[in-house]
Formats: structure tokens, sequence, C-alpha cells
């Protein structure tokens, strides 16, 4: 993982820096959110990232750049990015032992009601909250629409 602040991380110290950020102002509500976008080129580039929000006070983010085989098809590019955030999530929620009133995990998509990948948000909705997981799409999926749209580029 990177962060902007951190640099190169593990897995483990990105959950450290999560943790501590949040205890360092617990009076807060925080919304940690998984997001993934792709851009093909040759290959296709995937940004997974995780963004914690403290709620009316700015937040931070980590990210995970891979390349994979280029995916050309929508539906099989939107599916491999929620499944990624969707193992991402569940890390997570392992790890932080999410479970308090003060703060929630959510997945973020990177698709909306118009355009191709409208007729498959229904089915990535169902796989990602009955992953026990909040859900947003555009224009409300700020992790994958901005952050991570902005790290595959």
């Amino acid at each position: 993982m990177r962060s902007l602040t951190h640099g190169e991380v593990s897995f483990k110290r990105m959950c450290h820096l999560i943790k501590k950020y949040i205890n360092a102002a617990q009076d807060y509500k925080y919304h940690i959110t998984v997001g993934t976008d792709s851009q093909n080129y040759d290959i296709t580039k995937v940004v997974v990232v995780v963004a914690v929000w403290r709620v009316g006070s700015g937040g931070i983010f980590f990210y995970d750049v891979r390349k994979v085989t280029k995916i050309t098809n929508i539906r099989q590019k939107l599916f491999y990015e929620t499944s990624l955030s969707i193992e991402m999530a569940q890390k997570l929620s392992s790890y932080l032992e999410i479970n308090n009133s003060n703060c929630d995990i959510a997945i973020h998509i990177d698709a909306g009601n118009d355009g191709p990948s409208s007729s498959v948000i229904p089915e990535i909705v169902g796989w990602v909250k009955g992953s026990g997981f909040n859900c947003n799409t555009k224009p409300d999926s700020y992790a994958a629409s901005s952050i991570a749209n902005k790290y595959s580029k």
C-alpha cells in the first residue's frame, strides 16, 4: 500500500496507522471506504483505495496499484474490481475489529445508473451487501470514482 503522507507501507502498518488516526480523535464518526478503479493500457492498471473519512474533519487514504492482463469486458472488469474491494474490506474488518458505532466500512463501486455499467449494478450491489458491507455507486462512490480513478491514470 502507498500513502502520500507515510510512503510505502505494509497492510499491517496501514491498519496500525488507521487505528492510530481513529484513536487520536475518538469523538468523531468515521467512514472507512474501499474502492477500486482500473484503466486499460496494454495491460489493465488496477488501483485499490482505502479511505478513512473523519466526518467533519478531513481524512487519510492509502492505495495499491496492480497491473493485470488487459480486461476489455466492462462486466468482467467491474466484477474484478468489486472482488478486490470486498477482499480488502474483509481483511480490514477482521484486522481492525470494526464493531463500534462510530466507524463503519463501505465499498464504493465505480459504476452509475447511466452508461454501459448500469445493467450490472443490481448484481454488484447485492453481492457487496451479501458480503456484509454497505455499498455506494456513482455519484456517491468517491473512493473509486475520484481517488482510485486519479491513481489509475
